[in-house]
């Protein structure tokens, strides 16, 4: 899908070689929790819900049998990855509200209204995002949040996404939201790296490619 001044930011895995600081925690501790981010439980329920919308929406966007399954085998991993986006989003919010970042609406139908008139329309930027970000169209405007929340917060701590040492910087500010947030995982869904900010086979929807908003803002990919 074609995207308005989108530039990849690639952060590779050897950029990272502190050693990984690992949480856990158990279904005793917290009955029915898929993980608890800054004592905020992600219920198991709400973690299938949310694959239960991208799962639907691949549905009805592809009737055939043979071509759905084969969606199915692409996002075969979709409930964990689900969960680290919905754990990340939170460190991210929390990073961008200890530095003073906010996103408006006005910010989200925005870039919204840039990325349809790009995408050839709503229908298409739903479908793109469901295809490459496993994003239901429900979703859709959070995810432009993230994605705009990650530009500003960018913006604001000066990190230039284009450089190694913008993206250090840039991923040093969620680490450290990470640690105070005091993220549990379900040990079902693995564990939680708070220097990588990342499940251990997870990647990121919402900072693979991020659209700008101005000169040297952006986001950049965690390693897979």
């Amino acid at each position: 899908m074609h995207r308005r001044r989108r530039t990849a930011l690639i952060l590779s895995a050897a950029a990272i070689a502190a050693a990984p600081l690992l949480t856990a925690c158990g279904s005793e501790a917290h009955p029915g929790a898929a993980a608890v981010v800054g004592g905020d439980r992600i219920t198991v329920a709400q973690l299938e819900g949310r694959v239960n919308e991208v799962r639907d929406a691949q549905r009805s966007a592809i009737p055939d049998d043979a071509q759905y399954s084969q969606a199915i085998a692409k996002s075969g991993g979709l409930t964990r990855s689900t969960l680290h986006t919905m754990v990340l989003d939170k460190v991210l919010h929390r990073a961008a509200s200890d530095a003073g970042v906010s996103v408006t609406r006005r910010d989200i139908q925005t870039m919204r209204s840039g990325l349809e008139q790009q995408a050839g329309g709503k229908k298409a930027l739903e479908q793109g995002w469901l295809q490459q970000y496993n994003v239901a169209p429900a979703r859709l405007e959070d995810s432009l949040r993230t994605e705009i929340e990650a530009q500003k917060l960018s913006a604001k701590l000066d990190a230039d996404m284009n450089s190694p040492q913008g993206q250090a910087v840039f991923w040093k500010a969620l680490s450290a939201a990470s640690k105070k947030l005091d993220i549990d995982l379900n040990p079902r869904y693995g564990t939680w790296d708070v220097d990588k900010n990342k499940r251990a086979d997870a990647k990121t929807p919402w900072v693979r490619q991020v659209t700008e908003a101005g000169a040297g803002s952006g986001a950049a990919e965690q390693p897979a």
